[in-house]
């Protein structure tokens, strides 16, 4: 565009799921001539011990324009603090060195509050993606309305979670009910077939493939590694199925979750396999083809429903958001576990699961955001207005 500014727009992306849900939306920012597109990743994707993920990032195509490693040294909550404290220096450096005209973060990681944070003092304008919803089974609940408070544009999920934010004090013609974006990737990448898919991960899908992912509740009633293990006893009762198990997040106590999967996989080596991180491509395409997605992962409320799977969702981890009546939830409790995995698998729970009911819409979300941004004044967002809900005592205020 000759003779005018591109502005440029900063993605921050700390983990192989937020990568994977922003995927489309960083394509669509790439193709659209007027901003100049910059990625900033840190957190696990640097680390080794869950896959060095933004190799997949630069494997895309995209140019990596800054890397800030926290140096997560452990899972405790003193080095997760630590690690925090570390990231917020490590971000104000970079959003010094890149000055972006606004940026980008997705959902209610540590990660996300400590750029965040540093985006603010550095009056660098923030639209956040997936904020209003409850997860009243782990801090990642009071990170998401921390990150709301200290956004300006806000993307929400579903109508419910637009008003939430609203509720917060957010300006209503800042906050735009546009859906869930990691749905856009389903109608957009061609997902493998079972036979593609058995060969890329050397796991027969029949007679039936749970899709495992669990990460520690932090608000949990049982401690993350009583509650991984209760889980992969159940899976052991279930022998004539498959098992894919992905990696756990970097959170606290992770580390306990990550002994009870080696665990369950050195028990079943000929059923069972356990891989740090499938990418967006075989994730999504292992969810397609499974008889069920189990655990407590995001993705099985969100995505598992529009692709036509029931999820067997497990403890209060999810605890709070919307869902479809494909999502079975159960308690961290083995024989709780194992009923709902029966559930699951019956024919009548498979096609509830095939009618794709989901309350998160179904794509083209990457097109609204990207349609937002390009009339949005940027500038005009570090100023942000509190509004106030109407109350017997406290009418709206007029202007």
């Amino acid at each position: 565009m000759s003779g005018v500014k591109r502005r440029r727009i900063c993605v921050f992306t700390g983990t192989r799921a937020e990568y994977g849900i922003l995927r489309p939306l960083l394509k669509a920012l790439a193709d659209q001539p007027s901003f100049e597109l910059q990625v900033l990743v840190s957190g696990a994707h640097l680390d080794p011990r869950f896959g060095e993920t933004w190799r997949a990032i630069a494997a895309d195509g995209y140019d990596i324009s800054a890397k800030v490693d926290m140096q997560l040294t452990g899972d405790s909550p003193v080095a997760i603090g630590r690690s925090m404290g570390l990231g917020t220096i490590g971000f104000a450096d970079a959003l010094g060195r890149l000055a972006p005209d606004l940026a980008v973060v997705v959902g209610d990681r540590y990660e996300v509050l400590a750029f965040v944070q540093a985006a603010l003092v550095a009056r660098v304008p923030v639209a956040h993606i997936h904020g209003g919803e409850v997860t009243e089974g782990a801090i990642d609940e009071s990170i998401r309305h921390a990150v709301t408070k200290l956004s300006h544009l806000h993307f929400a999920a579903a109508a419910d979670y637009r008003r939430r934010i609203i509720q917060l004090g957010e300006a209503p013609e800042r906050v735009f009910a546009v859906g869930a974006l990691g749905l856009d990737a389903l109608g957009r990448e061609r997902l493998l077939e079972p036979a593609e898919l058995e060969a890329e991960l050397g796991l027969a899908l029949s007679p039936g493939l749970l899709l495992v992912t669990y990460h520690p509740a932090t608000l949990g009633v049982l401690a993350p590694g009583a509650a991984a293990v209760a889980l992969f006893a159940a899976l052991d009762r279930f022998p004539e199925l498959t098992v894919l198990v992905t990696g756990t997040n970097a959170d606290t106590h992770g580390s306990e979750v990550v002994a009870a999967t080696t665990a369950f996989l050195a028990r079943n080596p000929a059923r069972a396999r356990g891989i740090a991180s499938l990418g967006s491509l075989r994730y999504l395409s292992a969810m397609r083809h499974c008889l069920a997605v189990v655990g407590n992962s995001s993705s099985g409320i969100i995505e598992a429903p529009a692709l036509g799977r029931p999820t067997v969702n497990v403890g209060t981890r999810q605890r709070g958001r919307l869902r479809a009546p494909s999502v079975i939830d159960c308690a961290e409790d083995e024989a709780a576990i194992v009923g709902a995995i029966r559930v699951a698998a019956s024919p009548g729970a498979q096609r509830q699961a095939a009618e794709k009911i989901s309350p998160y819409g179904h794509g083209g979300v990457a097109e609204k955001i990207v349609a937002v941004l390009l009339a949005t004044d940027f500038p005009a967002l570090t100023v942000k207005p509190f509004h106030d809900l109407p109350t017997a005592s406290a009418p709206p205020r007029s202007e």
